[in-house]
């Protein structure tokens, strides 16, 4: 197997650059996370502990 891939060649090339992708992409994802502002990660945060969409769906939801 290793004497396929040393037949190959240049995939070191591919090695450095999935590397520095990899980086890039991390990178800018901590800085969008570090970047958002607290009122908007408290609504989001507080959206699956609403009852607002809860009470409006039950008043449109047939009686049991």
């Amino acid at each position: 197997m290793s004497q396929l891939i040393d037949k190959l060649g240049g995939l070191e090339a591919f090695g450095i650059f999935s590397l520095c992708l990899f980086a890039a992409v991390f990178t800018a994802s901590m800085i969008l996370a570090f970047c958002l502002k607290k009122p908007f990660l408290k609504n989001m945060g507080a959206l699956p502990l609403e009852d607002e969409p809860a009470k409006a769906e039950s008043k449109n939801s047939p009686p049991l």
